[in-house]
């Protein structure tokens, strides 16, 4: 299949932008939507051009590196799928596509559509750690942790820090992500001694990184590839006033 590709290209977040449309021929419905950015790149390359810049790593929908717009939606809008998992059969022949990086303050373009989403790590190291002298490893079952306490937080993390919550929320806001890394650890029994200071600082860090207020739309549930409940929202609110309570804030 042949298809129009208009993608935006950009030096980097100083410079300015501008969408530059192409031409792929040869398109198979077997390829991925990566390998086909990678046939583009193949072709531009071969004629003298600089490759298209977009994140990849496992292809696999793990690692969280993929993602931009196409045609304005987060990663495609194939619901539970990374764009990195986004097949060519899903689109016809003649079909036009445009592709954008994700758009919010606190992740500059680093070039064309690569990102720079740093602040996502400065959150979850804002969260902190527990330095206390425990002895051995314990045996795995040592601790007993409710079955559906367990199930919910392996659900919240899930989560790899992708970045599709951010672009799809108007505010660009980061709520979906961090309350995802709060849960996880938030409800086993190993976080509860970190868990209120936690809740502090990582959404003080949030703040910080120039990310908006939740508006509670739901639009970064309906785009997140890991289908993380936005259930975590309400209980990182709940947990940032307790803790804001006992900390006398």
């Amino acid at each position: 299949m042949n298809l129009t590709l208009k993608i935006w290209r950009q030096q980097d977040a100083k410079a300015a932008g501008k969408f530059v449309t192409y031409q792929v021929q040869n398109v198979t419905p077997d390829m991925s939507f990566l390998e086909m950015l990678d046939l583009l790149n193949e072709n531009l390359q071969t004629k003298g051009e600089a490759p298209v810049a977009f994140e990849h790593d496992c292809r696999e929908g793990i690692c969280g590196a993929c993602g931009f717009l196409v045609n304005g939606v987060a990663h495609g809008g194939r619901r539970g799928t990374t764009v990195c998992q986004l097949s060519m059969r899903f689109y016809k022949d003649g079909d036009s596509l445009t592709l954008e990086p994700w758009r919010a303050k606190a992740f500059p373009v680093l070039r064309d559509l690569a990102v720079d989403r740093s602040a996502f790590d400065r959150i979850i190291q804002a969260g902190g750690f527990i330095s206390a002298p425990t002895g051995g490893a314990p045996d795995a079952n040592a601790i007993l942790v409710p079955k559906n306490d367990a199930e919910r937080a392996f659900d919240a993390a899930a989560c790899i820090g992708c970045g599709a919550c951010v672009a799809a929320c108007k505010n660009a806001a980061a709520h979906l992500f961090t309350s995802a890394k709060m849960a996880h650890l938030g409800r086993l029994p190993q976080g509860q001694a970190e868990r209120y200071r936690r809740v502090i600082r990582m959404v003080d860090q949030m703040d910080a990184e120039g990310f908006g207020m939740c508006s509670n739309e739901g639009e970064c549930e309906a785009v997140c590839p890991k289908e993380i409940p936005i259930s975590n929202i309400a209980r990182m609110n709940r947990d940032y006033v307790r803790a804001m309570w006992k900390a006398g804030r």
